[in-house]
């Protein structure tokens, strides 16, 4: 065959094979599945914004935010600095800076009240000579998460009375924290907190981290005049799990970052955010703004009704709708029952959920899970024989499945 005549015979056979196999190729390659592939279980979220359940989902766009982003290179700072100011305007705040989560948006904003814009001092934390040592906070509001602060080397001082706030304040305190979901464990409002600060020059800081919605929380304490106000991305914001926001007065911030990547030789140099994450930080705030709060609230509440009808009229059963006035405040249905009519405890209800299929996660009843993964009631206690469910961190048509599953487990116990 002469050379001419082989090179034809060859450029036809892609042709041909692609003629042949043409339905093959208009099929797209499956999704990979590394949570099956990894053997992990995946479930249906009907409990909330728990850390240990990896949080929320993350929005359409904030995945499209990450993926435009990966493939080219930016100065890190360059790009703190401008979705710093954008997140700023949104939050009312004089600047504002992406973290690695609210815990870390504490250390790094005590880290800059504590040293300024010296740098000496930033490479010499946790080692507080010559710098103040002491926060404040009131006796309701010290959680596991004011953990945060010691890690600058500071000590947490607790006060109950505006009496003892005054008494406690001297030359070592460096800032006053607030907790706004124990406002009402503590005696001390927001008001008068934050006009305390302000007569003794002392900074105040506030942990909202699961405080959204309503969304109006993302500017009322800047607002109100606190110094610094932490938030969690990866709850109702539904940005990345890994990522907080930092937001203040521009002196503080600012000297928050000296502590941050990229900087070495710090205490925040752990807390790296990656510029993917705080492009979709800076996304999902915006969407946040710009989403239809009332549709979206009337899309729970539907959720929740549907999930009610299903067991409320089961011989046994009772339903109370609530809602959290602080922390995850979103519709929740809690389920009670008899026991003598229905053979079944909360524990046992959660792990027919949980070891199901689809597997369910119900939450708590009367727990706080704000507090993390909450240990369940014991047999007996207030709350054992019940369950927490919301619908807020569910996919599209998930309400149908929960309502379905807790029926068929009620009415396979019943009396």
């Amino acid at each position: 065959m002469k050379r001419r005549q082989l090179l034809k015979s060859l450029s036809l056979l892609p042709l041909a094979g692609g003629i042949n196999n043409l339905s093959l190729q208009a099929e797209p390659a499956p999704a990979e599945d590394l949570y099956k592939e990894l053997g992990i279980r995946t479930f249906i979220n009907a409990a909330g914004t728990l850390t240990y359940m990896t949080g929320s989902i993350m929005q359409d766009k904030v995945l499209k935010a990450i993926n435009s982003s990966v493939n080219k290179f930016c100065m890190l700072d360059e790009l703190q600095d401008k979705v710093g100011e954008q997140i700023a305007k949104i939050t009312h705040a004089e600047a504002a800076t992406v973290t690695s989560g609210a815990y870390s948006a504490m250390t790094l904003g005590l880290a800059g009240v504590l040293t300024g814009m010296d740098m000496k001092k930033v490479g010499q934390l946790p080692n507080l000579e010559g710098m103040k040592s002491e926060v404040i906070c009131q006796k309701a509001h010290k959680d596991a998460y004011t953990q945060a602060f010691i890690l600058t080397g500071c000590k947490i001082i607790t006060v109950e009375t505006r009496e003892e706030l005054e008494h406690a304040i001297n030359e070592k305190t460096a800032m006053m924290h607030f907790l706004n979901i124990a406002v009402n464990g503590g005696k001390i409002k927001h008001e008068e907190w934050i006009e305390v600060g302000k007569k003794h020059n002392i900074p105040t800081s506030i942990d909202i981290a699961a405080d959204v919605p309503p969304v109006e929380n993302l500017w009322r304490f800047n607002d109100m005049g606190f110094d610094l106000v932490f938030l969690s991305g990866g709850k109702a914001v539904r940005a990345p799990q890994s990522t907080g926001y930092l937001m203040g007065r521009k002196h503080l911030i600012e000297a928050a970052r000296l502590s941050a990547p990229p900087r070495a030789v710090t205490i925040g140099r752990g807390h790296k955010v990656n510029k993917e994450e705080i492009l979709g930080a800076y996304v999902a705030l915006k969407n946040m703004i710009s989403m239809d709060h009332d549709k979206e609230w009337k899309k729970w509440e539907a959720g929740i009704a549907l999930i009610e009808n299903a067991v409320k009229e089961i011989d046994g059963i009772s339903t109370n709708i609530t809602v959290n006035p602080l922390g995850n405040h979103t519709p929740s249905l809690r389920i009670t029952w008899d026991d003598s009519k229905i053979k079944l405890t909360g524990n046992e209800l959660r792990e027919s959920l949980r070891n199901g299929n689809p597997s369910i996660e119900a939450g708590f009843s009367g727990l706080p899970i704000f507090k993390g993964q909450a240990t369940p009631p014991k047999p007996g206690a207030k709350g054992a024989n019940s369950v927490s469910i919301t619908v807020w961190m569910m996919q599209p048509g998930e309400d149908k499945i929960v309502a379905r599953r807790l029926r068929e487990e009620f009415l396979k116990v019943r009396v």
